[in-house]
């Protein structure tokens, strides 16, 4: 028997920038759980006096992601003291490409660290897996990560008015998130596939000692709050305003850090001023998101994709890396089970 994990990706509307300690966010986060990018992870296991591990990505050995593997299982032996006694095997793959504007280290630690959870609820005998325990597992593989544990809507990050919020784990808000958002869209702009000049990791790294970084934190507390009230209340006009103040806010700290960088690219600039012409002149709430790369997320309801999709086509051939881009969905979260 093994365990099936399959966890999406998340993009975030709030973003976190900057860590502390162990993977603990500078500040909170809130992100939308996708639905069709996503790593399904299998995983097996059977005592042994050597614990270790093998890896399979999508059916090949790659050692280069065994250093990664290793740290997070170090990471997570507090938490998982059971695992000191066996031989995991893990195997892996995606349901989308690399360099695609999607976060992978999300969506693979949160199946990994969910296979481990329900592997974890199996040998106490217990009748449900922690997902609180799995969120917190996910942290310390990749901080984005524990948001995509839940569904629709995940926020990690303690707030001192967001009941049950921790830095150590992240929570869901499905049951707060107005029904406009539990289907929404978003279409990944593919602007450049090739590797960033300048890593996630670095990136949060340059945040210590950033010149702005105390305002950062002091606008990112009181932008957390604001989105779950706007997510609450379905305030589309709000939630343009803030997500793509977000975004810019995201790389003018890359700007202004003590060694400056630029992720966007010149079609990355001008696919955000295409989204504010056309939703000037179509009064389609339409609007634009960034990670920390130079693809630009289009964040819209569902009821307008029919009207969308002609407009999203000529952009692509227009500014996409081979006049690609990817299509999906708010979804449900990550699902575990046990397959022969």
């Amino acid at each position: 028997m093994k365990i099936e994990a399959v966890c999406p990706s998340n993009i975030a509307l709030v973003k976190y920038w900057g860590k502390e300690g162990v993977q603990l966010p500078m500040n909170p986060s809130v992100s939308l759980t996708l639905s069709e990018s996503k790593t399904i992870t299998e995983l097996a296991w059977k005592e042994s006096q050597n614990p270790s591990f093998s890896f399979l990505f999508e059916g090949e050995k790659k050692p280069g992601f065994e250093p990664k593997i290793q740290q997070f299982l170090e990471r997570i032996a507090h938490l998982a003291p059971e695992l000191q006694g066996l031989e995991l095997e893990i195997s892996s793959r995606n349901t989308f490409p690399h360099s695609s504007g999607i976060a992978s280290s999300a969506s693979a630690f949160g199946a990994l660290s969910l296979a481990i959870a329900h592997l974890l609820s199996s040998l106490k005998n217990e009748s449900e897996l922690d997902r609180s325990l799995a969120s917190e597992m996910a942290r310390l593989g990749s901080g984005s990560a524990c948001r995509s544990l839940f569904p629709i809507v995940g926020l990690w990050g303690k707030h001192p008015a967001i009941e049950h919020s921790s830095n150590q784990f992240a929570i869901g808000l499905a049951d707060k998130t107005h029904p406009i958002f539990k289907s929404y869209k978003d279409y990944i702009l593919l602007i450049d596939e090739g590797v960033k000049s300048v890593s996630s990791t670095a990136g949060h790294n340059l945040m210590n000692g950033h010149p702005f970084a105390e305002a950062r934190k002091k606008q990112a507390f009181e932008h957390c709050l604001r989105m779950t009230e706007i997510l609450e209340s379905g305030d589309l006009d709000e939630f343009i305003r803030l997500t793509e103040l977000e975004a810019l806010t995201l790389h003018a700290l890359m700007l202004s850090a003590s060694t400056p960088y630029l992720l966007m690219r010149p079609n990355t600039v001008a696919v955000l001023e295409e989204v504010k012409a056309f939703r000037d002149e179509t009064k389609i709430p339409i609007c634009f998101t960034l990670d920390a790369g130079a693809n630009v997320h289009l964040l819209f309801p569902d009821s307008h994709e029919q009207n969308i999709d002609l407009w999203v086509n000529d952009l692509a051939r227009k500014y996409s890396a081979n006049a690609k881009y990817l299509c999906d969905t708010v979804g449900t979260g990550a699902e575990s089970k046990w397959i022969e």
